[in-house]
């Protein structure tokens, strides 16, 4: 070991002794009333040493102020170097850092947001290489690329001889964007299973809402299948009054809105009027005149009560 390197480890007695300058640095540049007592002190180097105080601010449990004096070699004066505010060994600490694509959830995004999306995202992988070999997951094999290459041509107008320019030969990229297939990247093996697993779980067989249907989606009018391989296993709620609605849903999830769950009966037709015609019954053309609720009276016993 050097010496040079043994006097960096030794305490410097005049910087040791600079508590109360170190005290007043750090009432200095803290607020009053926080500024604990002293804790300890630690060499940092050649005639430096670091001064520690214990800091009473609500929310900074055990942290420490750290103030720094040094000493220029052959003087007696020591001098201020830097106050700061350090966590100590038992310092109430924030959580570790995380980067924002770790933190992102389903759901965050609002109005106006943009999410980059990673170019090494294993969710997706190149929809079109730019190379006239098929893609390694291309459903054309390797026995099969010869006949593709032989297959795509370009229709022109007339012989070749006969037309103003060469016509280029035809490209995959080419028929790829007239069939609005060119896209830069698509969904690989990841990305369907994790986008599977996450449906299944929301609208999936294990649900309770699925535990207690009367049927499955599979069997219900309201599901509306969708293309490709995830068509197998899911499809899309159009029931408006199911929690589903216009939400992937498994084949094997349920709620009561099924179709089929409950089949309204008709409402009862009222019987048609049957008409007698093998009898008449006689109505009178004026009321009798015993059927009211007042008794008839003759005109003699009506003058006797006073009425003409």
């Amino acid at each position: 070991m050097s010496a040079a390197t043994t006097r960096s480890r030794t305490t410097d007695r005049l910087c040791a002794e600079a508590v109360d300058l170190a005290r007043a640095a750090a009432e200095e540049a803290a607020a009053p009333g926080v500024v604990g007592e002293h804790s300890g002190l630690q060499a940092d180097g050649d005639r430096v040493v670091t001064h520690f105080f214990e800091c009473k601010e609500f929310g900074y449990r055990g942290w420490r102020w750290a103030v720094t004096v040094a000493r220029a070699s052959r003087a007696k004066l020591v001098t201020l170097d830097e106050v700061v505010l350090l966590p100590g060994p038992d310092a109430l600490l924030a959580p570790e850092w995380v980067p924002w694509s770790e933190r992102l959830r389903p759901g965050d995004m609002g109005p106006g947001d943009l999410l980059p999306t990673d170019a090494e995202d294993l969710r997706l992988e190149p929809g079109y290489t730019g190379v006239e070999d098929p893609a390694p997951d291309s459903a054309v094999s390797e026995e099969m690329a010869e006949l593709v290459d032989a297959e795509d041509i370009e229709l022109t107008a007339g012989v070749p001889a006969d037309l103003p320019v060469a016509p280029t030969r035809g490209s995959i990229a080419a028929v790829a964007e007239e069939l609005g297939m060119r896209r830069a990247r698509v969904l690989s093996r990841y990305g369907l299973h994790i986008a599977a697993d996450r449906w299944e779980e929301s609208f999936g067989s294990e649900t309770p809402m699925a535990q207690a249907a009367p049927a499955a989606c599979v069997s219900c009018g309201f599901l509306q299948p969708i293309g490709g391989s995830l068509g197998q296993a899911f499809g899309v709620c159009a029931n408006e009054f199911s929690p589903a609605d216009g939400h992937v849903v498994s084949l094997s999830y349920g709620c009561g809105g099924h179709s089929e769950a409950a089949v309204m009966p008709k409402p009862p037709q009222p019987a048609l009027p049957v008409i007698d015609e093998t009898q008449v019954d006689p109505f009178p053309l004026r009321p009798a005149a015993d059927s009211g609720s007042v008794p008839v009276v003759s005109d003699e016993d009506g003058a006797e009560l006073g009425h003409s």
